[in-house]
């Protein structure tokens, strides 16, 4: 019997793909009426995706499209991680449909829940740092040791230059602590739900203030990317990333069909 390859769980209506999945898979929707859930799936009779990491990387992309179009047909959408498949079990006869399709309805009631909770909603990525050379840049210690650096034998000059850098980051690190709770606050007040993560750092001139994942409403991501251009227009050195709308991956942990 086949195997159910899953994407993302909706809401029970008539919602129908309108892309395709995975490697061109033609999509199906298995719905469990009694809890008011669907699941967007493909059938499956090949192992889980493993290759090279160009052919991953595309893999991830297309089952992305998929939850995309789940979340701007439904309405609201929880997605499920890549790889997630569902088998049938040789004991009992039940097929890969009839193992989901139970769990839909064991885990319906929460499922339900949430899907109403971000139903309208999208998710916000943002990144806010801090430019250590431009924020220092006015700093009288940091001028007043360039100033020392003139002139100075090319060893002495290299230690110098060890004791600006550590200057510049402990100036620039303090800032960032000291703006962090006025920030996130600001960001906060537009979000339903927020949640920090780490990211790597992109340039190494960058001090990171703050780094968040934001659940809004559709017509609040307006009013948030205000916010971000009132604190890039207050403070020069200040470098902000802000990425979407998405569907609410950071918000949607439905862990997986068994």
């Amino acid at each position: 019997m086949s195997e159910l390859y899953v994407y993302a769980v909706v809401p029970a209506g008539p919602f129908r793909p309108r892309v395709r999945g995975i490697d061109g898979k033609e999509l199906d929707v298995v719905t469990s009426e009694a809890a008011g859930v669907a699941a967007v799936v493909h059938a499956h009779d090949a192992p889980p995706y493993e290759g090279p990491d160009d052919e991953v990387k595309r893999w991830i992309l297309e089952h992305s499209d998929v939850v995309e179009d789940a979340w701007n047909g439904a309405g609201a959408v929880l997605p499920v991680s890549f790889n997630v498949i569902v088998r049938p079990d040789d004991e009992t006869g039940a097929s890969a449909a009839d193992q989901l399709r139970a769990w839909l309805e064991s885990t319906g009631d929460g499922l339900a829940r949430r899907l109403g909770e971000l139903d309208g909603t999208a998710e916000l990525r943002i990144e806010i740092s801090l430019d250590r050379e431009e924020h220092t840049q006015a700093d009288p210690e940091i001028s007043r040791q360039l100033e020392e650096l003139a002139d100075r034998p090319a060893g002495v000059r290299r230690l110098m230059e060890k004791k600006l850098e550590k200057t510049s980051k402990e100036r620039t690190d303090a800032a960032a602590d000291e703006l962090y709770p006025s920030w996130r606050s600001r960001i906060a007040a537009h979000c339903l739900e927020i949640e920090e993560y780490r990211a790597p750092v992109r340039e190494a001139s960058l001090v990171p203030v703050i780094t968040a994942a934001c659940l809004v409403r559709a017509d609040a991501t307006r009013a948030l990317g205000e916010e971000l251009a009132e604190i890039d227009d207050s403070l020069p050195a200040a470098r902000i990333r802000f990425l979407g709308p998405w569907p609410p991956y950071s918000f949607a942990d439905v862990g997986a069909p068994q």
